[in-house]
């Protein structure tokens, strides 16, 4: 099998890519790919975009490059779901897990002069799969060249997953991945390729059992097209260009639809679908990521779950027994976890935020801490409010504090730093950090304090 990419001039800005997505930055080396030994299945390759979507996640996170027996792991069940796989497919799913450690590629350029640029590559350098407190859970690792490719693509293109769950053969999603490159190149089409090299790259076989151009198209490509258009956010056509009589090169036009066909209405998911992989990702069931979000709201559980994943991913600290309980303490702690030192097994105990001397507090009845939470909802709120109504120029001094504290913390990743780069600070981590920052020296650190749950001297 190789791994084959086409050259497009340009690289597609970050700020296209949408938070509510789950979207792979699949560098470009990485897009067709095409068997040379084995047959692969759609499952196979839908699997094999997870796991790269898994890790490249993971890899942002962390401050620096891995050491290269690095180990990624995920719920099997988080893995199908991401898919569109059903849990019956878990045998099959395990088969090719094991398969593609085995099974060797070869990534190559099709720009002008480039040619192979790896050679013999396993698509996983390992794999385990072991059965954690009733359920399934996966750990892979990719040879040290995926991952740099992975965390720091140069060029890539955007490919939504729950895209490729909707696609039904293997044809349509390995055309879509390609076409999905040109989704922002101004001259609106791919590539021109000779028949042959269309064939290989968009079936799931080795170069022996090509097709010819005309069966093929009639085969698979006409209706991998038609698919391609009813369900994803892209338009396409196929071009085909003769010499005589005879159809020699090939090339498809691409265009954005004005509005992405997968749109789902606003009332039809309660509840993130991408923050619900995240957290299962993490081992945290949908049911109970629910209960933290009628308790928390989306924000707050987004912001922390942001930073349970940085702390899953760092393996110099220990393993987390229990990622629901360590969330649920992030959340009523609502204090960043400390990185640089090792911490014990199970669910975490930060220190809650007190405030400083102060006259004698009374007991607060249940009554008075559900006040005392509603106040400092209200003036979050407020600070926000203030926040956005600052100028640029007053708005820069307060991101660069947060981003100091964000870093000073062991908080600051690529994620955060690429968000302040295109402006959106008033978000997650990133925003609440702002609002801290701004608060904190306009106001005093009792801005979070409800005086009126203190006595009088």
């Amino acid at each position: 099998m190789s791994w084959s990419t086409e050259a497009t001039p340009d690289k597609p800005s970050a700020s296209h890519a949408a938070d509510d997505v789950l979207e792979l930055r699949k560098p470009h080396e990485m897009i067709v790919m095409m068997p040379r030994s084995a047959r692969v299945t759609l499952t196979g390759r839908r699997i094999y975009s997870a796991l790269l979507q898994i890790a490249q996640t993971r890899l942002v996170a962390l401050p620096g490059m891995p050491a290269a027996d690095f180990m990624f792991e995920a719920p099997l069940a988080a893995i199908l779901r991401t898919t569109g796989s059903s849990g019956s497919e878990r045998t099959a799913a395990k088969k090719y897990l094991i398969e593609m450690r085995s099974l060797e590629v070869d990534w190559e350029s099709t720009a002008p002069g480039d040619g192979v640029k790896w050679r013999g590559f396993s698509m996983l350098s390992e794999v385990a799969l072991e059965l954690r407190r009733g359920e399934n859970w996966v750990s892979w690792s990719y040879p040290p060249t995926i991952m740099a490719a992975l965390r720091e693509p140069q060029r890539w293109a955007r490919i939504d997953l729950d895209v490729l769950a909707k696609l039904g053969s293997y044809t349509a999603v390995a055309l879509y991945e390609i076409c999905a490159r040109y989704r922002e190149n101004p001259s609106g089409v791919t590539s021109r390729k000779p028949v042959a090299w269309w064939v290989d790259a968009l079936s799931n076989g080795p170069g022996p059992e090509r097709r010819e151009w005309r069966k093929f198209k009639n085969e698979r490509v006409k209706d991998a097209v038609a698919e391609i258009n009813a369900e994803t956010d892209l338009d396409i056509d196929l071009i085909e260009h003769k010499q005589g009589r005879v159809i020699t090169e090939v090339q498809f036009a691409v265009r954005k639809k004005r509005q992405a066909a997968m749109a789902r209405p606003a009332s039809s998911e309660p509840v993130d679908a991408t923050l619900v992989l995240r957290a299962e990702t993490l081992g945290i069931r949908e049911i109970k990521l629910e209960g933290l979000i009628k308790e928390f709201g989306d924000e707050r559980v987004r912001s922390q779950v942001d930073v349970l994943e940085r702390r899953a991913a760092n393996k110099t600290l220990r393993t987390i027994d229990n990622a629901f309980s360590y969330l649920r303490s992030l959340l009523r702690n609502e204090a960043p976890l400390p990185e640089t030192r090792s911490e014990p097994t199970g669910a975490p105990t930060p220190a809650p935020e007190v405030p400083p001397a102060t006259p004698s507090l009374r007991v607060a009845s249940p009554a008075a801490s559900t006040e005392g939470s509603s106040y400092l909802r209200e003036q979050i709120q407020a600070m926000k409010q203030e926040v956005a109504a600052l100028n640029p120029v007053q708005l820069k001094r307060w991101v660069d504090q947060a981003l100091q504290d964000l870093a000073r913390k062991g908080a600051l990743n690529a994620v955060i730093s690429r968000r302040a780069a295109q402006g959106d600070v008033l978000h997650g981590l990133l925003g609440s950090a702002v609002v801290y920052a701004y608060a904190d020296a306009t106001y005093g650190p009792d801005w979070k304090v409800d005086r009126q749950l203190f006595d009088s001297p």
